[in-house]
């Protein structure tokens, strides 16, 4: 059998426009691929929730592929463990509470997971702004404004377009890429106590693991911040190559927006 090519280009065309088409309007958009952003779409897609992800690179993973120092394993605790037993990954114990599984293999199942759960993503994709309105007199984020990854890096001056969505879910990381954004060009108070991005502090990953967790939370009215731009967001610390906390609060990120999606 003969291929053409022309029929080859069309499918692309036609499932990539699909795609996106159906996407203009969803529940949660999340910006960032890595564990956290991945695990908050994994568990809003099996509570029937429609969700996108947008990821700048062409990747998805994170911080999670390269473990520590590019070495490939990564560590989580005994309270988190059972996030990537449900997925399926496979666990060895250490030591004590502290267990240890490929970071490859960890990364891979969470996204094939997320995926065959429901979750449509958008990688090579950036986020460079995002659309606000006032509902019910308090100003609140509506929507993403996105561009091509390769536009962006080519510096190159074409305009994006916008999808709308019921919440975002900062997972940029250490960078806090969208909520940076919105502070700079907006009269706008976070909820954290100074009203800002307070600024990651250096490691501390007992504290750290378990602010993770605490920090993640809806800091302006439709945007959650999830994993490490959750600490970043709220003043504390880096953790390194230990993910249980980040898996946590994708979890938590997830239970509290579907909760509010319900209601």
């Amino acid at each position: 059998m003969s291929l053409d090519e022309r029929i080859i280009t069309e499918a692309i065309i036609t499932e990539y426009y699909n795609k996106f088409r159906d996407c203009l309007s969803v529940d949660v958009a999340i910006v960032g691929g890595g564990p956290s952003g991945m695990t908050a779409a994994y568990h809003l897609c099996k509570a029937g929730h429609k969700v996108a992800l947008f990821e700048r690179k062409l990747s998805l993973g994170g911080g999670m592929w390269g473990g520590g120092m590019t070495w490939n394993f990564i560590v989580v605790q005994e309270g988190s463990k059972h996030v990537l037993e449900e997925l399926g990954v496979p666990m060895k114990q250490y030591q004590g509470e502290y267990y240890t599984c490929d970071a490859v293999t960890a990364t891979t199942t969470l996204a094939s997971q997320a995926c065959l759960a429901g979750l449509q993503v958008f990688n090579c994709m950036s986020v460079e702004d995002v659309a606000i309105r006032e509902v019910d007199g308090v100003k609140r984020v509506t929507g993403l404004v996105i561009n091509s990854s390769p536009v962006e890096m080519a510096g190159l001056h074409v305009d994006p377009v916008v999808i709308n969505c019921k919440y975002v879910i900062e997972a940029t990381g250490h960078d806090t890429e969208v909520l940076k954004t919105l502070c700079r060009k907006n009269d706008i108070r976070l909820d954290t106590p100074d009203g800002c991005i307070m600024g990651e502090q250096s490691m501390w990953a007992d504290v750290a693991e378990a602010n993770t967790v605490e920090h993640t939370r809806e800091v302006f009215p439709g945007v959650y911040v999830t994993g490490m731009a959750a600490n970043a967001t709220l003043g504390s610390y880096r953790m390194g190559p230990i993910f249980g906390g980040m898996l946590l609060s994708g979890v938590k990120a997830a239970q509290e927006i579907s909760a509010k999606l319900k209601a």
